[in-house]
């Protein structure tokens, strides 16, 4: 390829961190910009250069890439900053009023105070919440969670100390009946000895013996959607990669949960990063992939770093390698790659784009994953949360996972409580739980207070007001019910809660996480929040009934013309707030 590259050197520094990628593909793109950054806090157009020459990757598509995430910067910024989250859950716990006392004491965020407004960190059970980052010949990052301006303040100046904010709250760790958190909180997560001393790689010696038609066979019987929000059948989306004759198969763990209020897949790889390899294993060998890409956000350093350990203790004991557990013929082995802040990569075939190197804008179905996905081979993806449920179905039995929960949701369900709530923090229930009694595992709205409605499914979901809370937690009656489920978010709003600037956040993510690619979410996005910040009263230009009409307008063709998921839901909780909640009238009055 007859690259033009552009004039302009890499530091010393730069050169060397790139030169590790030399001989390596256009599919290195990601994690050298990576490399990059985390060796000097940012991408200059010597280091941009000097990844073309050596990636063979032209210079305006390596700026397109290195520009598509919010982590990375293209302009000089300190080598510390803090990224502050501004998102829904940080929203309503005192983000606003931090970020006030930031921007009085170390100026208005930017490179050159030091600190950034952040879209959601995914540790909203801890919310207000910081991301410290420092670069370095070792990179260094701080999960700061729940966090004040005062801890912001000195970490801005001090740099991170360590790698996490602590560990993930699970109210109910250890209690009887668990499947899905039954070793979160109990189990050492960086031992593999503990791990199988718990039941760990039981659900794969199973698999080798059932083989894969059999292990599709159970998991088909034993129901299992999708716990993303799609709830596509999983062992149909299996048996159809596994009868692709061509090869290779490859197998995607979508860890990249972006959607505001989301953190249970940070919980289990936190809690049980084992499970979630041996779990991927299972899939490989059903599915019939020799390799995996475990695609996780950018904001997660601690299940980074425990995944990794994972992932290298399975293979010292060959459970991830050639031959896996001396069945002959089964190799499969797992990558990791750093997402580095982009909502739109959480769906399925932008995570193919991000991962090949290119912007990781949504692909056009036909065809679908499972015939033309990852490289353009047969592709399975699956979320973390659905693929922990196979060593269960493996291990108790389909029948037996199909008696918990209803016969149209079927096995347990993890829900992220978050909000204004007694006892934020990942949940385990049986599908058919109503919302009430989901409340009350987590203590309702602190006392004093009142409920005012329930976020249901993320920026993306719908809202529930105080008298639905006898709503059955499954697929078939959120359907119903004209909401969703989607990734399990329950973000409770009290009457203390501004539900004008908490629309108006929601209407800003989705027009800052729009990846551009398509007229109507593209345009409409930006056009929504334009009506939204009038309806608030943030600048008043025309009346409330002819925003009402567009924001109508707008939403339906986004809906029924967008590409991907992104924009097809962005009206959808701005949707139900208006005329669920009566906030239409309210803004009217």
């Amino acid at each position: 390829m007859d690259l033009k590259l552009l004039d302009v050197e890499p530091s010393e520094a730069e050169r060397v961190v790139v030169d590790l990628f030399t001989g390596m593909g256009r599919d290195q793109l990601l994690p050298a910009l990576h490399a990059v950054n985390d060796r000097v806090g940012w991408i200059s157009q010597g280091a941009l250069n000097h990844i073309c020459r050596v990636l063979h990757v032209p210079p305006a598509e390596a700026y397109g890439v290195a520009s598509f995430y919010s982590l990375f910067s293209l302009s000089e910024r300190p080598a510390k900053v803090v990224h502050v989250c501004v998102d829904l859950a940080c929203q309503v716990n005192g983000a606003k009023s931090l970020c006030d006392r930031l921007t009085s004491e170390l100026g208005p965020a930017g490179a050159r105070s030091g600190w950034l407004r952040s879209p959601c960190l995914g540790v909203c059970e801890k919310a207000p919440a910081a991301l410290a980052f420092q670069a370095g010949e070792v990179a260094k990052e701080q999960l700061l969670a729940p966090t004040t301006a005062g801890e912001v303040i000195a970490v801005a100046a001090a740099g991170p100390s360590h790698v996490d904010g602590g560990r993930a709250e699970v109210p109910q760790a250890g209690a009887a009946g668990l499947r899905l958190l039954k070793r979160v909180g109990v189990v050492d997560p960086e031992s593999l000895d503990d791990y199988r001393a718990a039941g760990g790689y039981a659900a794969l010696r199973t698999a080798l013996h059932l083989g894969p038609s059999g292990v599709i066979r159970e998991v088909t019987d034993a129901k299992l959607v999708g716990r993303g929000g799609a709830a596509f059948p999983t062992g149909r989306k299996w048996d159809a990669t596994a009868r692709q004759p061509v090869r290779p198969h490859y197998l995607v763990c979508n860890a990249d949960e972006s959607e505001p209020g989301t953190f249970k897949d940070r919980v289990l790889m936190e809690g049980d990063p084992f499970a979630v390899i041996e779990s991927m294993t299972i899939a490989a060998f059903a599915a019939g992939c020799s390799r995996g890409y475990l695609y996780l956000r950018g904001e997660y350093p601690r299940a980074l770093h425990l995944l990794r350990n994972a992932i290298a203790r399975a293979r010292e004991r060959n459970f991830l390698g050639d031959n896996i557990m001396g069945h002959e013929g089964f190799s499969f082995d797992i990558e990791i790659r750093r997402g580095a802040g982009a909502y739109i990569c959480g769906e399925e075939t932008a995570i193919f784009n991000s991962i090949e190197g290119f912007r990781g804008e949504p692909r056009s179905k036909p065809p679908f994953p499972v015939e033309s996905g990852l490289f353009g081979k047969p592709t399975v993806v699956n979320n973390v949360e659905t693929l922990v449920n196979v060593p269960v179905i493996l291990t108790e039995g389909c029948e037996a996972y199909t008696r918990v929960g209803t016969s149209g949701s079927t096995g347990p369900k993890l829900f992220c409580l978050s909000g204004n709530v007694s006892r934020p923090g990942v949940y385990e229930v049986p599908f058919g739980t109503t919302l009430g009694e989901l409340l009350d595992l987590a203590g309702g709205v602190p006392p004093g207070r009142e409920l005012r409605a329930v976020l249901l499914g993320g920026a993306a979901g719908g809202f529930v007001r105080p008298d639905e809370l006898d709503l059955p937690l499954t697929l078939e009656d959120a359907r119903a019910a004209g909401t969703t489920l989607g990734s399990g978010v329950v973000l409770v709003l009290d009457d203390t809660a501004d539900l004008g600037a908490f629309l108006l956040r929601i209407a800003a993510f989705f027009r800052d996480e729009s990846c551009g690619q398509c007229v109507p979410c593209r345009i409409g996005t930006v056009r929504q929040e334009e009506a939204m910040a009038r309806l608030v009263g943030r600048r008043p230009l025309t009346t409330s009934a002819e925003d009402l009409q567009l924001l109508k307008e707008v939403g339906q063709v986004m809906r029924d013309s967008s590409i991907c998921g992104l924009g097809q839901t962005a009206w959808n909780a701005i949707e139900s707030a208006l005329y669920r909640l009566g906030y239409a009238e309210e803004a009217a009055s």
